[in-house]
């Protein structure tokens, strides 16, 4: 018999769009150095610029993590077990989560947490088709925020936060236990028999120069997405950014164990937002992204201080990416 059909549950952010943008523009455009939210990055036709990033040769992580999941996405979801409410960062539409859904047994909801309406909606839309049986309960917000998530129709054995991609390398160190801690105190909401979890996409430390590669693609796809947020603060915000006058860099710091992307000023110059000024100096550099990479052992360690153990760990041959199931302790 099909599960009932729930109302589905929406919780909309009623902030106007480029709210967030402008007070982070302008809190960031006056901090020395000058740093910019890397969450602005996808708007329409930034996603579009990084869906052609993860078709470029140099970038790995797309493509290996699918692999992964491909190979062993039977084992993941044995370890899930069945009725499962399967919580997901981002509104994932795409091969993973539906690889994921697919092998789920008897999933008891999908919550997909995304700021963007039309993603969140689009995304579900595709879901419903594909996967009539299992409840659907969209909720539209800032993932980064605390969440309370929606009641399913039937209870959960356990909930699962589901994180894919290496998004969590995004976060600072600081910025990223907070989000772990998060999603353990989330896993655990729902009063299921079992504790929960999390399965996560981390990234792993290798070569430098694939490191280098994967954010400095040949053909200039990443750079190009890269400037895409100065297109965005002068299409949402009215700000006179000169494209020509920045360029894109990205660089390994071996000691912080991470990918830095800057937008470089290529020379003196002043930038206007919202009635105020900006100088840049030639060859000054505005943080915009971080890619944290991990060790294993030293990812368990942090997921540790989360509160969270890893119990499974799934790696392609070469040990660039892993999948990592996080069991509530």
């Amino acid at each position: 018999m099909k599960n009932p059909r729930a109302v589905r549950v929406c919780r909309l952010d009623d902030r106007q769009p480029g709210d967030g943008l402008l007070a982070d523009a302008l809190s960031g455009l006056s901090l020395s150095p000058k740093r910019l939210p890397s969450k602005y990055f996808y708007d329409a036709r930034g996603s579009a610029l990084f869906e052609r990033i993860c078709e470029q040769p140099e970038y790995y992580p797309t493509r290996t993590e699918l692999a992964i999941m491909r190979k062993h996405v039977g084992e993941m979801a044995a370890v899930l077990g069945p009725d499962v409410r399967l919580v997901e960062y981002g509104s994932g539409s795409g091969l993973k989560t539906r690889l994921l859904l697919r092998n789920l047994e008897s999933p008891v909801a999908y919550v997909p947490v995304e700021i963007s309406r039309s993603a969140l909606a689009e995304s579900v839309a595709k879901l419903e088709r594909e996967f009539p049986r299992i409840e659907m309960l969209p909720v539209c917000t800032d993932f980064t925020q605390p969440i309370k998530l929606p009641r399913a129709a039937r209870a959960p054995r356990q909930t699962v936060v589901y994180f894919p991609g290496s998004t969590l390398g995004n976060f600072a160190p600081e910025d990223a236990l907070r989000l772990l801690r998060q999603m353990r105190n989330e896993a655990g909401q729902g009063g299921g028999a079992l504790a929960g979890g999390v399965l996560i996409g981390i990234d792993l430390v290798k070569d430098r120069t694939a490191l280098e590669a994967a954010y400095n693609d040949a053909a200039g796809v990443t750079a190009e997405f890269t400037l895409n947020l100065l297109v965005r603060m002068n299409h949402e915000l009215g700000a006179d950014f000169d494209l020509g006058a920045f360029r894109h860099r990205a660089r390994w710091h071996p000691l912080a164990g991470r990918i830095e992307t800057h937008i470089v000023s290529r020379r003196e110059q002043d930038v206007h937002i919202d009635g105020r000024r900006y100088h840049f100096d030639a060859g000054e550099a505005m943080l915009v992204e971080l890619s944290c990479k991990y060790t294993l052992d030293g990812f368990a360690r942090f997921a540790a201080r989360a509160g969270l153990r890893v119990a499974d760990v799934w790696t392609d041959p070469a040990r660039q990416f892993s999948v990592q199931w996080l069991a509530c302790d």
